[in-house]
């Protein structure tokens, strides 16, 4: 008995470079399509960014003072504001996001979380991404942080 296997995938190459770095975005389930991508590889030379948790701890003000207290959405925008921020140090953008792990203390602000993202990536490739609904983050009136690893050349 012969079976066949039919592998339909969606693949969005996000960037390329001189030095040969290639990003490619899988998505082989329709569901996933515009949410997360399912794998992300890479090809070639490059530097490889991976950033802490990064949640809403206020960086000007002292240790565990926490901005956006109660809203989820704000707290999740301005993480990805952060991440946006401690990337371009390194000479990265939010396209060379390769993985992220976000941690949320209520799963459900789901929807609040698809917004965020959305306003964050738009219509591009999301990255992959795994989402842990835990029972606390460092500080109490955290409610969601971001673990993000990403490729530059």
């Amino acid at each position: 008995m012969t079976i066949g296997i039919v592998v339909l995938a969606s693949i969005v190459v996000t960037q390329s470079s001189a030095l040969g770095l290639e990003k490619k975005n899988y998505n082989y389930s329709e569901w996933t399509k515009g949410i997360f991508s399912e794998v992300i590889t890479v090809v070639g030379p490059g530097k490889t960014i991976y950033l802490a948790g990064v949640g809403v701890e206020d960086e000007a003000a002292a240790r565990g003072t926490i901005r956006h207290q109660g809203d989820f959405l704000a707290q999740c925008l301005y993480s990805y504001d952060e991440i946006k921020r401690l990337l371009a140090r390194h000479g990265a953008t939010m396209n060379d996001i390769v993985k992220q792990v976000t941690y949320v203390t209520d799963i459900r602000y789901i929807g609040d979380l698809a917004k965020c993202r959305s306003a964050t990536f738009g219509t591009g490739p999301v990255p992959t991404n795994t989402l842990l609904n835990i029972g606390a983050l460092a500080f109490p009136e955290m409610m969601v942080e971001i673990d993000v690893t990403a490729v530059v050349p």
